[in-house]
Order: C-alpha cells, then structure tokens, then sequence
C-alpha cells in the first residue's frame, strides 16, 4: 500500500506543480530533494537519540549540498540524488537504526522519490 499512495503522491505532487508552472523555477526540485531528506532527522528526533540525529543529520547534509550543487550546475544532479535517495531508503535500516521510522515509511519514500524523479528528468 505505501508504494501506491508513494507513486500516487509524486504523481499528483509533480504533476499538480508542473500543470501550475510551479516547476518553472530551478529551486523547485531541489528544495523537494532538501526537505524530504530531512525528514528521516525528524524521525531521529522522535527516536530520541542523539547518535542517530548526528548520523541522520549527515546523510541530509549530503543530500542538502547535492541540492545545492545541482540547483546551480545541473538539474540533472537533483533528479539522480533523489533517484540516489529513494535507493537509500531501501538499505536505510542497515546504515542507522532509527526507531523513530514509521513502518510503512523507507516503502513510501522509495516509490515517491524514484516516481519524483523520473518526473524531472
């Protein structure tokens, strides 16, 4: 169920802004790849751990810089690093144990991020 309300999700999320030209804007996408991937040290947060908030915090450091590089060089780099992310999200239990992480949550993530960003590129 979390794959299809994923790719259902950044289906109507791109799509809604791409048919609004809210995607005209280079800081679109990058700003997606930013928040979604701070979103794992908000669960760090709930975990209540400061082991995996400073882990979680470096993984969505990368992910910022990557943003930021690919909004002022090439689009392309945001479109892999969400490709890149949705692929983390797969393996992310095995990097950091963060209890924090609802259950259906590396699913969705996963579906929305790889559909997000077969959309942008």
């Amino acid at each position: 169920m979390e794959f299809i309300v994923g790719v259902a999700l950044a289906l109507f999320v791109c799509g809604a802004a791409s048919w609004l030209g809210m995607d005209r804007d280079r800081v679109f996408y990058p700003t997606i790849l930013i928040v979604i991937a701070w979103y794992y040290v908000l669960f760090a947060v709930i975990d209540g751990s400061g082991k995996v908030l400073l882990s979680e915090g470096a993984i969505a450091a990368v992910f910022t810089v990557t943003a930021v590089v690919g909004f002022k060089r090439n689009l392309w780099l945001v479109a892999a690093a969400l490709a890149g992310h949705g692929v983390l999200d797969f393996f992310h239990h095995t990097l950091v144990q963060n209890a924090g992480v609802p259950r259906g949550w590396p699913g969705f993530c996963l579906a929305f991020d790889l559909t997000a960003a077969v959309f942008v590129g």
